[in-house]
């Protein structure tokens, strides 16, 4: 059975230090036609169910815990069955969003995820915020990027718990050293490929 990548765009709100904006976030789910992980929880639980389409969810990952990307994490978990999974490091962030609540499996840097007939690795990459990951893929040619890296750029910095310089060497030496032909799949917005987002921040 292949392994497959769902897509749906999603639409909400996203606020941090006391500014609130309108957002279109991206729901990735990967897997089969059997099993599936989905990357964060944006906005609405039931799109992210059609997407799913009754699979079996081994996990909630987290690219990060901006309110955007994990606010219905815990809903979504409750519908599922499934784990949230978090990197450590984003613990101020998620606690902002879900004060008292914790969740259910740490990230961690190399982590290998298997899940429908394919692998993805864990990479940290802070500098949005400081738990950031990426999903890599190698057998599928993608990296699911989260808001570490878009269509145009890096992601977006300047605000709390949030470095500009942090996050360029992040994608310069964690993000760069891959396939240039690597289909960038990110957390809003359009794909891209990493020899096209090499090429424009040099």
């Amino acid at each position: 059975m292949s392994t497959r990548v769902d897509h749906a765009v999603t639409s909400g709100t996203f606020s941090l230090d006391g500014e609130t904006f309108e957002v279109d976030n991206n729901v990735w789910v990967i897997g089969d036609d059997t099993e599936c992980i989905v990357l964060d929880a944006p906005h609405s639980v039931e799109e992210i169910l059609t997407v799913i389409d009754g699979r079996t969810v081994k996990a909630i990952v987290c690219t990060h815990a901006h309110d955007d990307h994990v606010r219905y994490a815990p809903e979504l978990a409750e519908a599922t069955g499934a784990p949230i999974w978090l990197h450590p490091d984003d613990a101020p962030l998620w606690e902002l969003t879900h004060p008292g609540r914790t969740w259910d499996a740490d990230l961690t840097d190399g982590q290998q995820i298997e899940v429908g007939g394919t692998v993805l690795t864990v990479i940290h990459t802070p500098g949005h915020a400081p738990g950031g990951v990426c999903l890599y893929a190698p057998d599928l040619g993608r990296i699911f990027t989260g808001d570490t890296l878009f269509h145009g750029g890096p992601g977006a910095t300047g605000r709390s718990f949030s470095s500009r310089e942090v996050l360029e060497e992040s994608i310069r030496s964690r993000l760069y050293e891959l396939p240039e032909e690597t289909i960038v799949h990110t957390g809003h917005g359009e794909d891209t490929t990493i020899g096209a987002e090499k090429a424009a921040l040099g």
